[in-house]
């Protein structure tokens, strides 16, 4: 018996790992829940799972974490205020399922020095996919990772093009159902980029053999490529219930999560080079995580900021990524070793500048 607890219960990632645990209750414990603001949500889930202990909010959430015995702490929380529960999972040595990319991205260093070998096991889809192909060899064998990209609802549009997006048209993901962040920022391929920092701290990998291609029917969802030419995919169709059981039970496969592909139907898979001059999320990806230190952060937050004032109707969709590269740009990353106090800090210059560009575009 595993016990599990969940953070951001009410939300896509928590629903449906509740799913998952609520069709094998002899093979899962619930042992805590938290949310940020949806209280009676999350106390729907406690009746229904029988579960004392809960919290609301990031800081109750790290606490319940400290507090609460777990086999696994799933961290489903939006943003990079997820990073004090992720230090918190790691620091009272529990299996951290994480589909809180942001508390790593941010955290950097500062969680990979917490987190032993093989403690944090990835949920996002991409991510779980590298984690399942790299069982096929050894990591001085991998030559490069490939993470796949449905393209979003833009894609094959140029830049120019994009100008008159509306808030309305950013989020008709047409694959994934996400909330209003996650699916803006695949919508500008922010969220690849997040992905490729997020893939480079979890696998060890170098940024220039780490690739994005895009795949717009979401089937295959990510690939390792080995040093003797072949590469290895995971494929499945779209469910996140499939990577959400791996995280809770690393590496044993749980019979019946999801369905199978029917080979017996026909169907395309295609593949196209990324556009980095309409997306150029990525590539600025890329450059902050090579900088490193609080770079990430300041990228993550000043999005966040940009994001949120493109749905207000305060900018363009351009202005987004826009916004983003000139708080990078005028960011200045301190010497010192990285610290929450540090990474507190950069994150609130970030969302202070970025408002700041915002109120004179």
């Amino acid at each position: 018996m595993r016990r599990v607890i969940i953070l951001g219960s009410t939300g896509s990632i928590g629903r449906q790992a509740l799913d998952v645990i609520g069709a094998r209750t002899s093979e899962f414990e619930v042992v805590g829940l938290s949310v940020g603001s949806d209280r009676e949500g999350m106390q729907a889930q406690a009746d229904r799972f029988a579960v004392e202990f809960t919290a609301v909010g990031a800081i109750e959430s790290e606490q319940l974490v400290r507090d609460v015995e777990a086999d696994v702490v799933l961290n489903g929380i939006t943003g990079s205020v997820g990073l004090g529960p992720t230090l918190a999972a790691l620091e009272v040595g529990a299996t951290l399922a994480l589909a809180n990319k942001e508390s790593l991205i941010v955290g950097g260093d500062l969680v990979s020095a917490l987190a032993a070998p093989g403690q944090i096991v990835p949920v996002d889809s991409e991510h779980s996919a590298i984690a399942q192909a790299l069982r096929s060899g050894e990591r001085g064998e991998v030559r490069r990772l490939v993470l796949t990209a449905s393209g979003g609802p833009f894609r094959g549009r140029s830049r120019a093009s994009l100008a008159a997006v509306t808030p309305a048209e950013a989020l008709a993901h047409p694959t994934w159902d996400m909330g209003r962040m996650i699916t803006t920022n695949s919508s500008t391929l922010v969220n690849k980029g997040l992905e490729v920092i997020e893939a480079h701290l979890l696998f060890g990998v170098p940024y220039e053999h780490i690739d994005v291609v895009v795949h717009p029917q979401s089937m295959v969802h990510s690939m390792v490529e080995f040093i003797d030419g072949s590469t290895i995919a995971q494929a499945s169709p779209p469910d996140m219930r499939l990577p959400i059981s791996l995280g809770l039970d690393w590496p044993r496969r749980l019979a019946g999560v999801g369905a199978p592909i029917d080979w017996t139907v026909a169907s395309e898979w295609t593949f196209e080079p990324l556009d980095s001059v309409a997306f150029p999320a990525v590539h600025l990806a890329k450059q902050v995580g090579r900088a490193g230190g609080t770079y990430p952060a300041v990228f993550n937050a000043a999005n966040e900021q940009a994001v949120d004032a493109f749905h207000e109707g305060k900018i363009g969709y351009l202005d987004i990524l826009d916004t983003v590269q000139r708080v990078v740009d005028a960011h200045e990353t301190p010497d010192a070793r990285l610290t929450r106090e540090s990474l507190a800090e950069a994150e609130l210059w970030a969302r202070a500048r970025a408002d700041a560009l915002v109120a004179r575009a």
